[in-house]
């Protein structure tokens, strides 16, 4: 199957220049079998109030961009992963969509808040969902989860084979020498998809990345250009969790000794 990538720049505010820009890339993307976008894609990210960020988010269910989203997978029949300003009643949430031909498959709202987001957002309150499609299961995080381990692996005990990431970076080079990492300890697929450009004064780091279960960058793209990635690759060998005939990355894990990760206060 065929994993991708959109690199771009959204625009804050805009969502219709911002569908006429995903429109033609998109259609470069076409052969792909699940597509990633970058974070807040219908939205933007730095905004400038609560006001702003309410203004800019959509109901999943009255969405005009999750529309265009589906209309697209309609197009290629394919599936993509997209950051989403999410509007929840009275919530906002920094969330990422799961759409295919036939609508929407499913969602995730970012857990681990970063910086002005706290100001906006609330963090996630639905888990850590897998999804099976068929030729294979998908996990998604939302950029500033990289930070976490705990949350990759939950993803692969739970059966994800790829995990999807949009992203809005603006560290350099942090999230993209995580993301090898967290594909190799894991044995999974990991696709980023980080934006570039600048918004009002933040400057956002690109460089999306697709890492294989061996740890390697098989794809990663410019730190500044708009790009459409696009790469081959073999599903079983996510499924396939030994890294010797007498170890696995899984079945040697022994959680008795791990209660610490779940306590309070330290």
């Amino acid at each position: 199957m065929k994993l991708g990538y959109v690199q771009f720049a959204p625009l804050l505010g805009e969502v219709q220049a911002t569908v006429e820009l995903l429109d033609r890339l998109i259609d470069r993307a076409a052969s792909a079998h699940i597509l990633v976008l970058p974070e807040l894609c219908n939205s933007g990210y730095n905004f400038d109030s609560r006001q702003t960020a309410w203004q800019t988010s959509e109901e999943i269910a009255k969405s005009s961009f999750v529309e265009f989203l589906v209309s697209k997978c309609q197009k290629h029949d394919q599936f993509i992963v997209s950051g989403f300003n999410e509007r929840d009643g009275n919530t906002l949430h920094n969330s990422a969509i799961l759409v295919g031909a036939k609508g929407l498959v499913g969602k995730y709202r970012k857990l681990h808040l970063f910086m002005n987001e706290k100001d906006f957002f609330q963090p996630g309150d639905i888990g850590l969902p897998v999804f099976d499609l068929g030729v294979c299961k998908l996990g998604m995080l939302v950029c500033f989860d990289w930070r976490f381990p705990e949350v990759w692996r939950i993803l692969a005990l739970k059966g994800a084979d790829i995990i999807c990431h949009p992203s809005n970076a603006v560290l350099p080079g942090l999230l993209q020498k995580s993301v090898p990492i967290h594909s190799l300890v894991n044995r999974i697929y990991v696709v980023t998809s980080n934006r570039i450009g600048e918004e009002r004064g933040l400057r956002f780091t690109g460089q999306s990345t697709i890492a294989n279960p061996d740890g390697e960058i098989i794809l990663q793209a410019s730190s500044s250009e708009e790009e459409v990635g696009l790469v081959d690759v073999d599903i079983s060998s996510a499924r396939d969790k030994s890294v010797t005939s007498r170890n696995n990355v899984l079945a040697d894990r022994r959680p008795s000794e791990y209660s610490l990760l779940v306590q309070n206060g330290i």
